[in-house]
């Protein structure tokens, strides 16, 4: 039986056990899908404070399959397996396409915690770490082998401030790891996310055009994407060089 993608509250009790409720709220593959070519930027801006979606059930935590390992730029293995598993929540592979998973989110933060994003790696070890432990501390398990309506529900509690221990609170831990699963699932493949354009298949954006004929603009959503980075074009390859270049001190000429 498929389960519905349902937005799921909760609360927690003078234990501190988390109870789970599930009104029932738009999922967020429909405000993605609704949301077209913008989605990326809408989702991160508008009101999406409780669209934390479930997987379906083809998706869940006693899958067999083998995921492959990558290096690690910033993240911990066990930081980057939670990591993971929270960004699944955030975005789930659907009936609709693949997700953050299938983007690689988690590979797009790990390489911005290491380069341009390295003032919140702190935040992501304290939170990471804040999440695990209140995963065990309730549940018997780290966050990443709970079920998956156990794990929606510890990442509302974070979201609403229900949890202590993170910087420089849980909305906004939870805030910064929305936007930056966003971020890794619909940016340019160059920056690490995004793998195979997916992201952009999802949202029907057609890909870096340096100019549009009239049959272009005339096609709209229905132009077939090109599947091209920015960086596969030689003109953003030598902004990027220039940029470069005027970092480190050059004459900023290629």
């Amino acid at each position: 039986m498929k389960k519905k993608n349902n937005c799921i509250d909760s609360r927690i009790n003078n234990n501190g056990d988390l109870l789970e409720e599930r009104p029932a709220n738009p999922s967020r593959r429909s405000l993605l899908k609704g949301a077209g070519l913008v989605g990326a930027a809408a989702v991160s801006t508008i009101a999406t404070s409780h669209v934390i979606a479930a997987d379906p059930a083809s998706m869940n935590n006693n899958s067999n399959a083998v995921v492959p390992r990558e290096a690690l730029e910033a993240l911990t293995a066990e930081e980057a397996e939670t990591l993971a598993a929270i960004c699944d929540c955030l975005i789930p592979s659907d009936e609709i396409g693949p997700g953050a998973r299938e983007a690689r989110a988690v590979h797009y933060i790990d390489k911005s915690l290491a380069s341009h994003n390295s003032g919140a790696r702190h935040n992501y070890s304290v939170g990471l770490n804040a999440i695990n432990e209140f995963a065990r501390k309730t549940r018997g398990k780290s966050f990443p082998e709970l079920l998956l309506d156990q794990q929606n529900s510890i990442l509302l509690a974070v979201q609403t401030n229900k949890i202590s221990g993170f910087i420089p609170n849980g909305s906004g831990f939870f805030n910064m790891l929305r936007s930056h699963t966003i971020d890794g699932t619909f940016c340019d493949p160059y920056y690490g996310g995004n793998q195979d354009f997916v992201g952009w298949d999802m949202l029907r954006y057609p890909g870096i055009r340096l100019g549009a004929s009239e049959a272009d603009v005339a096609a709209g959503a229905s132009l077939p994407p090109n599947h091209q980075s920015a960086y596969d074009h030689s003109t953003y390859t030598k902004l990027a060089d220039n940029s470069l270049t005027d970092n480190e001190g050059g004459d900023g000429y290629a």
